[in-house]
């Protein structure tokens, strides 16, 4: 029988993320293992059933046509995440009688956890991966799952195997008692995606859209716009630095309205500039016309946004958190190649002093980004990943 393996997720294509970018990165590159997955469907424009590069997709729940942001919080649709644990389940049963998987994957530990450990409890001798992608602090997860605390420590413990993708997501592992296999495995970066060419006159014709003159710097962040990404700070750093420095926002996210308000209160106008969601294929063309990548996390279970910025060639800012530090190394820390600056958390001043670090100093600033995309373009390739990963899968199997 060909090895089969069942992927719990809670979203995928065309809903993505960094997690459902990897899913995707790593089975297109594993030829010999059939997969499925199970996620949920949202919009009623989506088929039930599809096949998506080298996945089998079933989509369950709710729906609605064409959803916005804000629809995936109101009912029918907030509910998915909610019933995804046990229709998830239910639908895994009976895919399995067909199916007969040699193994089943969940993509992080929360409402696909739940889904998988469910299914693990009914199916003792399907061996069951488990990857942890978490961004939040564990402070938070503690407090989110308090109610249902011993039951979440399941979904860990009856794992056979945990993948994490920084060393920061090991030991929320090992804090929630699983004591079995485990190994970090990062994402990965598209590196041809990433360090693509654009023609200069595109490139032009993109930044004259935020007017200004040929002298101003760039600022650019890509992040979901909520409170761990601390966003504010980055707006309320403008205040510190020249006129001619500015900020491009890419993406979207609850916060949305309050930071609006910061930059109109700060009177920062026609230096801010939302820019709502941008489509992984155009990203690396904003990157092109930016100076300097910045994200001053509260946490971070890896920050692969920042590994796309470094093989873009982008100098980044970054706070010493989560999996950030698996990565970048301040030339302050006095060890390993300097890959990046790091700011203080919380901290508006610290974040425009390091921005002028890179302004003034382009000796250090060609530096660091020399180092930096050239430890994307060794450690963070997603062939060498996907590999990794089909080793784990072959023990599994096994």
């Amino acid at each position: 029988m060909p090895k089969r393996i069942l992927i719990f997720s809670t979203a995928y294509f065309p809903l993505v993320g960094g997690a459902e970018i990897a899913i995707k990165e790593i089975t297109d590159r594993i030829n010999d293992i059939q997969f499925d997955m199970i996620t949920l469907r949202f919009d009623g424009d989506l088929p039930e059933f599809e096949k998506v590069g080298n996945i089998n997709v079933h989509r369950i729940g709710f729906t609605k046509k064409n959803p916005a942001m804000a629809d995936l919080v109101k009912f029918p649709l907030a509910f998915n995440k909610l019933f995804f644990p046990f229709t998830a389940c239910f639908k895994a049963c009976r895919l399995h009688r067909r199916n007969k998987y040699s193994a089943i994957w969940a993509m992080m530990a929360a409402y696909a956890g739940f889904a998988a450990m469910f299914f693990k409890a009914g199916h003792k001798r399907v061996p069951y991966l488990l990857t942890l992608q978490e961004g939040d602090p564990l402070e938070y997860i503690k407090r989110k799952v308090r109610f249902v605390g011993p039951l979440f420590k399941r979904i860990f413990t009856t794992a056979d195997f945990i993948q994490v993708i920084s060393n920061y997501l090991a030991g929320l592992a090992r804090e929630m008692g699983y004591q079995g296999g485990l190994e970090v495995i990062p994402n990965a970066v598209d590196i041809g995606h990433f360090t693509r060419e654009y023609a200069a006159d595109d490139l032009a014709a993109l930044k004259r859209k935020f007017g200004g003159s040929a002298d101003d710097k760039y600022l650019i962040t890509a992040s979901r716009l909520v409170l761990k990404n601390a966003v504010d700070d980055v707006i309320k750093a403008l205040e510190y630095l020249p006129a001619g420095v500015k900020f491009l926002i890419l993406g979207a996210g609850p916060d949305e309205d309050d930071l609006k308000s910061l930059v109109k209160n700060l009177k920062l106008e026609s230096r801010i500039f939302f820019l709502g969601q941008i489509g992984h294929k155009d990203l690396p063309k904003y990157l092109k016309i930016s100076d300097i990548f910045i994200r001053p996390s509260l946490s971070e279970g890896l920050g692969n946004s920042f590994l796309e910025a470094m093989a873009a060639g982008l100098p980044v800012i970054a706070t010493p958190v989560g999996g950030i530090v698996d990565f970048l190394r301040d030339p302050s820390a006095g060890s390993g190649q300097a890959t990046g600056l790091f700011c203080k958390v919380r901290d508006p001043k610290s974040i425009a002093e390091k921005v002028k670090v890179y302004l003034e100093n382009k000796e250090l600033t060609e530096i660091i980004k020399i180092n930096a995309k050239s430890m994307v373009e060794k450690n963070y390739n997603w062939n060498l990943i996907a590999e990794k990963m089909k080793n784990i899968f072959n023990k599994l199997i096994k």
